[in-house]
């Protein structure tokens, strides 16, 4: 597209070889796109050691996430165990399948037993927890 709005504001280009004008100018466009291409790959690759590094967590971060940790945990050592079972095979990206096969439940079931953990487990923190 830019090509042709080139051939379009110039005059001169289009009174002389229009087809060899066009493709002379075409050529060097792509060449020139794939050179800015490799040139901000090589910058991209050049920087991405360079990135700032994340900022180290504070001591209160750090008390805010153990804090947290132990209330699922407390929360987890309420529910019934298979239930218990489920949120953790989950949490650890079992898939659907084989939660079925680690703990013998049929596949077709997965899905609505993990739902019900789920919903155990978020009104159990809720009420003692509250919502946050």
């Amino acid at each position: 597209m830019e090509v042709f709005l080139k051939l379009w504001r110039n005059q001169k280009a289009q009174r002389e070889n229009v087809e060899g004008w066009l493709y002379r100018v075409a050529g060097r466009a792509s060449f020139d796109e794939l050179r800015r291409q490799r040139r901000r790959g090589h910058y991209e690759r050049m920087l991405a050691w360079v990135q700032p590094r994340p900022k180290a967590p504070t001591p209160e971060d750090l008390h805010s996430v153990s804090q947290k940790q132990d209330r699922v945990r407390s929360v987890l050592s309420i529910l019934k165990p298979r239930e218990a079972q489920f949120l953790l095979l989950r949490s650890h990206d079992f898939s659907y399948q084989e939660v079925a096969s680690i703990l013998n439940v049929n596949p077709a079931s997965i899905g609505t037993l993990v739902s019900r953990a789920e919903e155990s487990f978020r009104k159990e923190y809720i009420k003692r927890y509250g919502n946050e």
